[in-house]
């Protein structure tokens, strides 16, 4: 069976490469033979550290699904690579598009970057790169806290986290996903041969289409876990998407009435920024005290104001999730209100100008001059808020809630850690931790292909 599915691997690379080479007028033999290389090589690349287990006699249908998932990746991998090799103008075309930046020409001797680069890149080996090795051999193990022993466990760790509970639905969700990325790949193709004009809208359609694709992709992982993981998958999802979408909001409407010229503002902004230098568990320690049920200041406020009392946050689970979504909106606050204080130093104040002598108010002048500008300030808190939200909230959870109630504000990096402290699995906490370092790629990935496009830098 290996063989097989490397033959076919090397197949697919050829005909995909093939078929590159015949659009673009190059020749396809050479491509062919680049492509069933790659092909064969990327099938290869996650299932050789493996040993290809998964295809060992007596594997469960999981396992080997999963090892052709990995092949799969492997090949796409592979066959980028290549195709970059084959066609390097065309890759560096790509990148142009891709990247609107001007970059800096280094006119030294060729070596001396590296040289100057060499001590970050060696604390990257030692303290990054080398641990998620670690972690992704751990990840196929069967390994016990404080046990001296180890054994392999192939994939298991990954596959017993999947459980197709329904088929038809998965599928659905697979085709509309497909559809939803075919159509905007086809809509950016149709708006860079377009008119300006049209270009423009077509590509607000590929936009939409794309942000389609990946409600699909996430509906279609939802239903691909067990109805366990599905509880931390949704959970962290809130808690993600709440602490990025109110917590950007929040600080730029702040930064903008703190921009305003009032008196003493130097000193209000510095008041302003100071939770950045709070750590998270401290953020989380005056939640807990702000939200105590039975001495915090919210529940006297609202009982002497309007007679209200708030139900224990420790035992609701909605009113949970909005405590930890507010502390960590409130610790990334400051950090956020940093760099659009900053950002709105540079709104063109010629365009403010402009905008108001054709007679636009307020609301219109922030949403179409202010908003556009700080484009490329809200692209970058948008991926490192999202970093923020999935590996910094551990220290807030853990002593706002410790992931309760009944589990309901426990995100995936507050999982890992029950799962391999408390529960003494660290085979099973690097197979989770794997996993959310593959969503955080992804979402990156896909934020800087869709959202880094409509960036606009201002040249």
């Amino acid at each position: 069976m290996v063989v097989a599915a490397l033959l076919l691997a090397g197949l697919a690379g050829a005909l995909a490469l093939t078929a590159l080479a015949r659009r673009s007028g190059r020749r396809t033999g050479p491509a062919a033979a680049a492509g069933a290389a790659a092909g064969a090589g990327g099938g290869a690349l996650f299932q050789v550290p493996l040993g290809f287990c998964t295809f060992e006699a007596g594997r469960p249908a999981a396992d080997v699904g999963f090892g052709l998932f990995l092949m799969a990746v492997g090949v796409l991998l592979g066959l980028r690579l290549a195709w970059t090799l084959l066609d390097p103008a065309g890759a560096a075309e790509r990148a142009k598009r891709g990247d609107s930046t001007t970059h800096g020409v280094f006119r030294g001797h060729p070596f001396l970057p590296w040289v100057l680069l060499a001590p970050t890149l060696a604390v990257l080996i030692v303290f990054l790169y080398w641990p998620a090795l670690r972690t992704a051999r751990l990840s196929t193990m069967n390994v016990r806290l404080g046990a001296p022993r180890t054994a392999d466990r192939c994939v298991t760790n990954f596959t017993e986290l999947i459980g197709l509970n329904a088929p038809q639905l998965a599928g659905v969700a697979l085709l509309a996903t497909a559809v939803a990325f075919t159509l905007a790949v086809a809509l950016r193709r149709r708006a860079r041969a377009a008119v300006p004009g049209a270009g423009v809208t077509l590509e607000k359609y590929a936009g939409w289409a794309s942000t389609a694709g990946v409600f699909g992709a996430l509906w279609l992982l939802y239903l691909l876990w067990t109805p366990g993981f599905q509880r931390v998958y949704v959970v962290t999802l809130i808690i993600s998407a709440g602490t990025v979408v109110l917590g950007l909001s929040i600080s730029l409407a702040v930064a903008y009435l703190a921009y305003q010229p009032i008196r003493g503002a130097s000193l209000y902004r510095t008041l302003l920024v100071w939770p950045y230098a709070i750590s998270p568990p401290i953020a989380g320690l005056i939640f807990f005290v702000i939200f105590d049920p039975n001495a915090g200041i919210v529940e006297h406020w609202l009982g002497q104001l309007f007679g209200i009392s708030l139900p224990n946050y420790r035992q609701n689970a909605l009113l949970a999730q909005i405590v930890v979504i507010l502390a960590s909106v409130w610790k990334t606050l400051g950090y956020n209100l940093l760099f659009y204080i900053a950002g709105l130093q540079t709104v063109p104040g010629d365009q403010l100008e402009a905008a108001e002598l054709d007679g636009a108010n307020a609301w219109q002048r922030f949403r179409h001059v202010v908003v556009p500008a700080l484009s490329p300030i809200t692209f970058f808190l948008v991926v490192t808020n999202l970093t923020y939200a999935f590996f910094d909230t551990f220290g807030t959870i853990d002593y706002l809630t410790r992931g309760g109630p009944a589990g309901e504000t426990s995100v995936l990096m507050y999982e890992i850690y029950l799962t391999a402290i408390p529960g003494r699995d660290l085979g099973r906490g690097a197979a989770q931790s794997m996993i959310l370092f593959a969503g955080v790629i992804a979402l990156t990935v896909w934020q800087f292909r869709s959202t880094g496009r409509r960036v606009s830098y201002g040249r």
